[in-house]
């Protein structure tokens, strides 16, 4: 990653994913699984976050919200999109709680790649960006 990249993530407390993201490690993931098994998945991963809870769950729109109380604050926002038939895509966006300027120096693009990061281990990863 350049070293303005670098700069651009750590001086905001926000981050996310989308299908044709600039990083690659950002752009939306792909499972081989049901829509139903992927937001259970992702509703298990959120909550299981230290000092997280579900803030809301919209199965219908396949959005998951989650807020972590301890630790740094953060207010995570899951999209679980039904492309076709056993397709899958996860998208993630996250915002830090910061007390005085915007900045979390990396920590909401952190925390998506750790979740991305576990997802892949959850279930079966097809790749990032397929219909970009």
């Amino acid at each position: 990653m350049s070293m303005w990249k670098s700069l651009k993530y750590a001086f905001t407390n926000h981050c996310e994913t989308r299908e044709n993201h600039e990083d690659e490690e950002l752009r939306s993931h792909y499972y081989k699984a049901t829509n139903r098994a992927v937001i259970d998945a992702v509703k298990e991963l959120l909550s299981s976050l230290p000092g997280a809870e579900l803030v809301s769950v919209s199965e219908e729109r396949g959005e998951i919200c989650a807020q972590t109380k301890r630790g740094k604050k953060l207010f995570i926002v899951a999209t679980v999109i039904s492309v076709r038939p056993f397709e899958t895509a996860v998208d993630f966006s996250a915002t830090t709680e910061t007390k005085l300027l915007p900045v979390d120096f990396g920590h909401s693009r952190a925390v998506i790649l750790d979740l991305y990061r576990k997802l892949n281990a959850r279930l079966p990863y097809i790749g990032s960006g397929l219909n970009s």
